[in-house]
């Protein structure tokens, strides 16, 4: 071997290991961004330096939508022209393409060490990007986890904090979504006459939506509530209301169940539109259905509601709820409107909380291991 080609032979070799430890060192740099912009960035300032490119840019891709800085240097704005450029794929982990880097130089050919470059620098661009749209991933979950129970607060504390103490009676009520959030509604309110207005609501659906729904309806019963109308007319305004809203919220139509107590007469005034049967026993053994007189709310226009009148005897028992509670399963076998009836007529309690805790505990029984699947709420209201 002459000296000639040793000199050659150890200049290679030293500009092997020179790019090798170039490819090392932008590997580290592409790595430690966490924002895909950064990682693209730092990719395309990689090429660009180290061939002396004029410039560098990735080819549009569904997997860099958005306001990603995508190009580096003097780059040809007509994809015409892109073809003419030594082009490096991007591969994701299944061996999809993701993108391709496509750079741009002037003047002399890249070299196979040059590409050689390249091409690794592609491989580990594509790692980058996959880790940095992860990253992203868990970030936005994280970010809508915190809004989520953000909203779940929310919710909770638009339920009645504080139970009215009725003379003679006793109101209380559960409600648990099945999500973070969900489409149940439950009220108690004393209204200026001195009598008790109660609402248990169902909105069609379950999620954010749904709750969504839930507050709106929330703000327009207390606000029809507190004017005293009669309970039909306060439904069909209702259901008007909720029409009006245009199509997306008629799909998130809302049964409801509304009640009137006049404690100093024992008599109730109901409505129940679209919603469950509520329960009244008598307390001699006697069961009325409170049925439904119309459509659920926001459903059809112009829909007409009828009050149903009666009265809460001593001993009285009385329950509205949602079909969530109706629809709990074992295995293939629903607990049904006739088992929760016989839990709750079969229930020895005076007071409502301890009732409601047992039905719960009925419930949780029945279903065993079983998940949740729909949101579940229950009022009960008891003459003493």
């Amino acid at each position: 071997m002459s000296p000639d080609s040793g000199h050659r032979e150890t200049i290679g070799f030293q500009q092997e290991v020179a790019r090798l430890q170039a490819l090392l060192e932008a590997s580290r740099r592409i790595h430690g961004a966490l924002q895909i912009d950064d990682v693209l960035h730092c990719v395309l300032e990689i090429a660009v330096k180290e061939i002396e490119a004029d410039g560098a840019f990735f080819t549009p891709s569904a997997a860099l939508e958005g306001a990603h800085r995508t190009a580096y240097g003097d780059v040809p704005l007509d994809p015409s022209e892109w073809s003419r450029y030594p082009t490096f794929r991007l591969h994701d982990k299944l061996g999809r393409v993701l993108t391709s880097l496509v750079v741009v130089r002037s003047g002399e050919p890249l070299t196979l060490e040059e590409q050689d470059f390249l091409e690794g620098l592609a491989l580990q661009s594509a790692v980058a990007v996959d880790t940095a749209r992860q990253h992203e991933q868990l970030v936005a979950w994280e970010r809508m986890q915190q809004d989520l129970a953000s909203a779940r607060a929310i919710q909770r504390s638009l339920l009645p904090q504080n139970v009215p103490q009725i003379p003679g009676y006793c109101v209380d009520y559960r409600s648990n979504a099945c999500y973070e959030v969900g489409g149940d509604y439950v009220d108690i309110l004393k209204l200026p006459d001195g009598r008790y207005m109660m609402v248990v609501a169902d909105v069609a659906g379950k999620g954010l939506a749904s709750a969504m729904v839930s507050g709106s309806f929330r703000a327009v019963f207390r606000a029809m509530a507190l004017n005293g109308l009669p309970l039909d007319e306060l439904a069909g305004r209702m259901n008007e209301l909720h029409y009006a809203e245009g199509i997306e919220a008629r799909r998130r139509y809302v049964t409801a169940i509304l009640l009137r107590l006049n404690a100093d007469t024992h008599t109730i005034e109901c409505v129940n539109a679209g919603h469950n049967p509520g329960f009244l026993l008598d307390g001699g053994g006697g069961t009325t259905f409170i049925e439904s007189s119309g459509p659920p709310l926001g459903m059809l226009p112009a829909s007409r509601y009828a009050v149903e009148h009666g009265e809460l005897a001593q001993g009285g028992r009385l329950l509205f709820y949602t079909d969530g509670l109706i629809e709990v399963f074992h295995d293939d076998e629903e607990f049904g409107e006739e088992r929760l009836l016989d839990s709750f007529r079969g229930c020895t309690e005076r007071t409502c909380g301890p009732a409601l805790d047992g039905l719960w505990q009925q419930l949780n029984h029945f279903a065993n291991t079983a998940r949740q699947t729909d949101d579940m709420t229950a009022l009960a209201l008891f003459r003493q």
